[in-house]
């Protein structure tokens, strides 16, 4: 508990632009500030009711008659590593991870950005990111943010291979942007650091890895719904993601590049 008084959040909701993940449809978000010392429950209660963090900013897809993103998130004490799992585990042995709190950028981290957004995201506006802003979206957080940091433990220059931008929570760990070397596709590094995330998780304590929202028909956001068990957002409930089951939205007109947007725009 603090001293400081309890203010109501004012809440906002952006105007409708093109979604980028369902052709012809339009978003929109309501967000609002994460403020005070109170800014880390707020930001743990926002995030269980499907909110993400951008930079000083909570916020979620608002769209009108549409709920196709979905908030989703990994229950970590129930996860068995797969067969699939364990070979990326094994071929990112030789990896050595630095966790920096809070979390501060470097030139050699935004290098490494750039390369993953030009081979990975070339039609998104990420890719004109300029150093200033990319130094924001690390540092600046009202919360205590880490920057995992994955580096080559062979040869003399260490090579800087993945970074992980993350949340820790009372409940779990949020993964707001992650990027990697796009020449070193044989590691599968965005796998391998969602799995290694989920090993954090089970070595605090903690229960959930969130990873922000999935859409169905999105084959960018396709990979989030390998992980099992993993349970979504429907309503205000947080409901198992079941085999053979689609985990229904609405019909929509219309998030990680719409996160990705947020993440400058903020």
């Amino acid at each position: 508990m603090t001293s400081e008084p309890f203010r109501f959040p004012k809440f906002f909701v952006t105007v409708p632009s093109p979604c980028p993940y369902l052709p012809g449809r339009f978003e929109r978000k309501l967000f609002t500030e994460l403020t005070g010392e109170n800014a880390a429950a707020f930001h743990d209660f926002l995030a269980r009711v499907g909110f993400r963090r951008s930079q000083r900013i909570a916020y979620r897809p608002a769209c009108e008659a549409c709920s196709a993103c979905l908030s989703v998130r990994i229950p970590v004490a129930e996860y068995v590593f797969t067969r699939r799992d364990r070979r990326i585990l094994r071929r990112n042995a030789d990896l050595a991870v630095e966790t920096i709190t809070p979390a501060k950028a470097t030139p050699e981290h935004y290098q490494l950005l750039m390369r993953y957004l030009r081979a990975r995201h070339a039609d998104g506006e990420m890719t004109e990111m300029s150093y200033p802003e990319y130094r924001n979206m690390v540092e600046n957080s009202p919360i205590s943010t880490e920057l995992l940091v994955y580096r080559s433990r062979t040869g003399d220059e260490r090579p800087l291979l993945a970074a992980t931008i993350t949340d820790p929570m009372a409940d779990g760990l949020s993964m707001v942007y992650s990027f990697y070397e796009p020449t070193a596709a044989r590691r599968s590094l965005g796998r391998f650091m969602i799995l290694d995330h989920i090993r954090r998780a089970q070595a605090r304590g903690l229960n959930h890895v969130y990873l922000g929202y999935w859409v169905e028909d999105s084959p960018k956001m396709a990979y989030k719904a390998e992980f099992r068990p993993l349970e979504v957002l429907i309503g205000q409930e947080w409901r198992r993601f079941a085999e053979r089951e689609r985990p229904k939205g609405e019909e929509c007109e219309g998030q990680d590049e719409s996160e990705s947007r947020t993440q400058r725009a903020s």
